[in-house]
């Protein structure tokens, strides 16, 4: 099932059942997302994306692929490489990238595959990690390279949790109709033409389950938290010249099962003063 969160015409902010068929509408759902729901015979119009959860934590993988972090010159992780990003970062899709006042110059995208907690989970094995998903959704883990990578090394959390750089989306799709999150193709297009990242989830150093196994080691993974799985090669800073986001583009997160996350990228005004 496509779950989609949005806001209706009547502006309700709803969960509906997304139907490609019918990409101008969903079915309204009723209940928990993360216990029981239904989906009733309500048809409404979507007027505005939203993100499809709002996270409790979100959790994110640093060279989580071998090209990926051949191409940035660093080893490759003997462990998943952790850090995190504020849930006042996300967005959805349609929304606007905002390049920030305070580092406007060296934004970088990166695609990834993002995994939705959909049941409270401790301890858990490899073998067992899959049963506390509830679903998968397209993420842009945006990252302002100077302050991440120049300015201050190691400011992994400021560069990446700026307003606006957490787009996810535009719906989120249950585990069941992705059996095999391992064989999934990703891909990142600027200006919906130029591919600037291409390959493979397959190609993941830690595969989902030992993310999951390895998070839930050290902290309880609730309903509603957000892992970002690393990206692929080709983000910008590695390009020669680098390539970051500028005012007007318009860059979007394409992944098999799932479907396309895409944003356009605008540049943050300052109230006058």
């Amino acid at each position: 099932m496509k779950i989609v969160r949005f806001i209706s015409d009547s502006h309700r902010t709803l969960y509906g059942q997304y139907d490609p068929q019918r990409p101008a509408e969903a079915r309204v759902i009723e209940g928990d997302l993360f216990g029981d729901f239904r989906v009733t015979s309500e048809r409404v119009n979507i007027r505005q994306y939203l993100p499809p959860v709002t996270p409790v934590n979100i959790l994110a993988l640093g060279l989580n692929y071998r090209r990926h972090a051949e191409e940035t010159r660093l080893d490759t992780p003997k462990y998943p490489i952790l850090f995190m990003k504020a849930s006042s970062s996300v967005i959805g899709h349609g929304e606007p990238i905002l390049l920030p006042a305070a580092a406007p110059e060296s934004v970088d995208y990166e695609a990834e595959l993002a995994v939705v907690i959909g049941s409270k989970a401790k301890n858990l094995q490899p073998s067992e990690a899959m049963d506390c998903i509830l679903g998968y959704t397209c993420a842009n883990d945006v990252s302002a390279r100077d302050w991440q990578l120049r300015r201050q090394q190691g400011q992994w959390v400021r560069a990446k949790s700026f307003d606006t750089f957490c787009p996810l989306g535009p719906w989120l799709v249950t585990k069941d109709e992705i059996p095999d999150p391992d064989r999934l193709r990703i891909r990142a297009l600027l200006n919906e033409r130029d591919i600037l990242q291409d390959a493979a989830t397959s190609e993941m150093i830690f595969k989902i389950p030992v993310v999951i196994s390895f998070l839930s080691q050290s902290m309880t993974l609730l309903p509603g938290t957000v892992i970002l799985t690393g990206t692929p090669e080709g983000v910008g800073f590695t390009r020669k010249p680098p390539l970051y986001l500028r005012e007007g583009n318009r860059i979007s997160v394409e992944i098999d099962q799932i479907g396309r996350l895409s944003n356009p990228v605008a540049r943050e005004r300052m109230p006058q003063r």
